[in-house]
């Protein structure tokens, strides 16, 4: 363990982590954990009892700190006021591997003894159509904080930290690459909601306008930010992309069909400047910067393994 006087966190090396695991169990088979593996990702059970089992135990111990604040703050007050659930963000860079990450953190705190009920959301449903990015002039710029509908997406939270029983977020296809117009998800009654996405920790800025009084990241509990050597996510990004041109964009309907039948030299071309000229800028302008504003940083080695976590001091 690493806490450097000036710095706000502590680092942890993998073996120092793993050790505050304790009697955190191992509620996740092999057959799951494949399931809830991105693409180009191979996460071992060994990674989960060593990195996201020590994480379960910690992210329990905030859940649990919070729902005793609201207890005796009830109390205090004399009054009986509806729960609100308990709201992590992850954020990190396109092809980083956040989802992935997001979808284990899901699974492990539905399994805890409690069984809570616990939803994940991506911010790719609050993405604007493309009808009006193309208006705007934004869809090479799709995933940059003016692509998405940001007064949407707070109202969403509002409703869910204003403790609405159900409340609906929009629907985002990656196969048609866009707004599913007349689909929508529900969300009731959660005990945790996991908010995914690369926008999550930004702070919004618009030349001419006022800055907005209410950030999303203003509705979390606790943030995550997923990290790993720019030179290793690029790497990814083009090796998902090889992959998706042999699965996905080989359907009629995907929006990437047209890509399906470049040769490997052309996919690994246009996979690279897609990468320099949207992913990379996006990262460097929007992304990075906002790391040092999560609770958490979850660093990967060059092989998707995580090397150590940084925890904000309390």
């Amino acid at each position: 363990m690493i806490a450097e006087k000036f710095s706000p966190y502590i680092t942890f090396g993998r073996k120092e982590w793993a050790d505050l695991r304790f009697n955190t169990p191992m509620t996740l088979t092999q057959h799951e954990l494949e399931e809830l593996q991105g693409i180009n990702e191979h996460i071992s059970l060994q990674e989960v009892a060593e990195v996201y089992l020590p994480l379960i135990r910690l992210l329990r111990l905030h859940v649990d700190a919070a729902q005793q604040l609201h207890a005796v703050t009830d109390q205090f007050f004399r009054q009986d006021t509806p729960k609100t659930p308990f709201i992590i963000g992850v954020a990190g860079s396109v092809a980083v591997g956040k989802s992935t990450t997001s979808r284990i953190i899901q699974a492990l705190l539905s399994y805890e003894p409690s069984r809570p009920k616990v939803d994940l959301v991506t911010t790719d449903g609050f993405l604007y159509p493309n009808r009006v990015l193309e208006e705007r002039g934004l869809m090479t710029k799709k995933g940059f904080p003016e692509s998405y509908d940001i007064k949407s997406l707070v109202q969403f939270l509002t409703d869910l930290k204003s403790g609405n029983e159900r409340v609906t977020a929009p629907v985002y296809s990656h196969l048609h690459y866009d707004i599913m117009p007349d689909q929508s998800v529900e969300i009731e009654a959660p005990d945790i909601v996991i908010i995914e996405g690369i926008n999550v920790l930004q702070i919004p800025k618009h030349e001419g306008e006022r800055s907005p009084s209410v950030y999303v990241s203003d509705f979390f509990d606790l943030s995550i930010y997923v990290d790993a050597d720019e030179k290793d996510i690029a790497r990814w990004y083009r090796e998902r992309f090889r992959l998706l041109k042999e699965t996905a964009f080989r359907q009629p309907e995907s929006f990437f069909n047209r890509y399906a039948n470049m040769s490997e030299e052309e996919s690994e071309a246009f996979a690279a400047d897609v990468w320099n000229r949207i992913n990379k800028k996006n990262l460097e302008l929007n992304i990075r910067p906002t790391k040092n504003r999560a609770d958490i940083i979850i660093k990967k080695g060059m092989d998707h393994e995580v090397s150590d976590i940084q925890l904000r001091k309390i």
